[in-house]
Protein backbone atom coordinates (compact mmCIF):
# COMPACT_ATOMS: atom_id res chain seq x y z
CA UNK A 1 0.00 0.00 0.00
CA UNK A 2 3.02 2.33 -0.20
CA UNK A 3 2.15 3.12 -3.80
CA UNK A 4 -1.12 4.80 -2.80
CA UNK A 5 0.50 8.09 -1.62
CA UNK A 6 2.62 8.16 -4.78
CA UNK A 7 -0.41 7.65 -6.99
CA UNK A 8 -2.31 10.35 -5.11
CA UNK A 9 0.57 12.81 -5.57
CA UNK A 10 0.77 12.03 -9.28
CA UNK A 11 -2.97 12.50 -9.67
CA UNK A 12 -2.93 15.83 -7.81
CA UNK A 13 0.00 17.12 -9.86
CA UNK A 14 -1.69 16.13 -13.12
CA UNK A 15 -4.79 18.06 -12.05
CA UNK A 16 -2.68 21.13 -11.28
CA UNK A 17 -3.34 20.98 -7.54
CA UNK A 18 0.33 20.62 -6.63
CA UNK A 19 2.77 23.38 -7.64
CA UNK A 20 5.09 22.45 -10.50
CA UNK A 21 8.10 24.32 -9.15
CA UNK A 22 10.38 22.42 -6.85
CA UNK A 23 13.22 23.39 -4.56
CA UNK A 24 16.40 21.35 -4.52
CA UNK A 25 19.74 21.45 -2.75
CA UNK A 26 21.87 20.40 -5.74
CA UNK A 27 21.87 20.89 -9.51
CA UNK A 28 23.84 19.07 -12.18
CA UNK A 29 25.57 21.19 -14.82
CA UNK A 30 27.07 18.92 -17.49
CA UNK A 31 29.29 16.63 -15.39
CA UNK A 32 29.55 19.09 -12.46
CA UNK A 33 27.39 19.37 -9.37
CA UNK A 34 26.56 22.64 -7.63
CA UNK A 35 25.18 22.77 -4.09
CA UNK A 36 23.70 25.26 -1.69
CA UNK A 37 26.32 27.62 -0.21
CA UNK A 38 28.49 27.48 -3.37
CA UNK A 39 29.95 30.84 -4.38
CA UNK A 40 28.83 32.65 -7.53
CA UNK A 41 32.28 32.12 -9.04
CA UNK A 42 32.02 28.34 -8.49
CA UNK A 43 28.57 28.20 -10.11
CA UNK A 44 29.78 30.30 -13.05
CA UNK A 45 32.80 28.01 -13.55
CA UNK A 46 30.67 24.83 -13.39
CA UNK A 47 27.50 25.95 -15.23
CA UNK A 48 28.69 28.74 -17.48
CA UNK A 49 27.02 32.07 -18.11
CA UNK A 50 23.34 32.13 -17.06
CA UNK A 51 20.58 32.96 -19.50
CA UNK A 52 19.57 35.91 -17.30
CA UNK A 53 20.96 37.67 -14.23
CA UNK A 54 18.72 39.87 -12.15
CA UNK A 55 19.60 41.96 -9.11
CA UNK A 56 16.63 41.77 -6.72
CA UNK A 57 17.81 44.19 -4.03
CA UNK A 58 19.22 43.98 -0.54
CA UNK A 59 18.34 42.11 2.63
CA UNK A 60 19.38 43.05 6.16
CA UNK A 61 21.11 40.34 8.14
CA UNK A 62 22.07 40.30 11.80
CA UNK A 63 25.39 38.67 12.64
CA UNK A 64 26.33 36.69 15.74
CA UNK A 65 27.23 39.85 17.68
CA UNK A 66 24.05 41.76 16.76
CA UNK A 67 25.62 43.82 14.00
CA UNK A 68 23.35 44.62 11.07
CA UNK A 69 24.55 44.61 7.48
CA UNK A 70 22.97 44.45 4.04
CA UNK A 71 23.65 41.70 1.53
CA UNK A 72 22.83 41.73 -2.16
CA UNK A 73 20.31 39.28 -3.61
CA UNK A 74 20.70 38.04 -7.19
CA UNK A 75 18.71 35.54 -9.24
CA UNK A 76 20.20 33.66 -12.18
CA UNK A 77 18.23 31.52 -14.61
CA UNK A 78 19.36 28.63 -16.79
CA UNK A 79 17.41 26.73 -19.40
CA UNK A 80 15.55 25.33 -20.94
CA UNK A 81 17.35 22.04 -20.31
CA UNK A 82 15.16 19.12 -21.32
CA UNK A 83 12.13 21.36 -20.89
CA UNK A 84 13.11 22.61 -17.42
CA UNK A 85 14.11 26.09 -16.31
CA UNK A 86 16.35 26.51 -13.25
CA UNK A 87 16.38 29.56 -11.02
CA UNK A 88 19.30 30.11 -8.64
CA UNK A 89 19.09 32.65 -5.83
CA UNK A 90 22.24 34.10 -4.30
CA UNK A 91 22.59 36.11 -1.09
CA UNK A 92 25.98 37.68 -0.38
CA UNK A 93 27.39 35.72 -3.37
CA UNK A 94 26.36 32.36 -1.84
CA UNK A 95 23.80 30.03 -3.40
CA UNK A 96 20.79 29.84 -1.07
CA UNK A 97 18.00 28.43 -3.26
CA UNK A 98 17.64 26.25 -6.36
CA UNK A 99 14.23 26.12 -7.98
CA UNK A 100 13.12 24.29 -11.11
CA UNK A 101 10.06 24.81 -13.22
CA UNK A 102 8.79 23.02 -16.30
CA UNK A 103 8.65 25.32 -19.33
CA UNK A 104 5.57 25.80 -21.49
Amino acid sequence: MKTLPLLAALLLSSLGLVPLSQAASTLRCQSNLISLQDRTSEVLAKCGEPQTREFLGYREVVDYYGGISQVGIDEWSYGPRNGMYYYLRFEANRLVKIQSKRGN
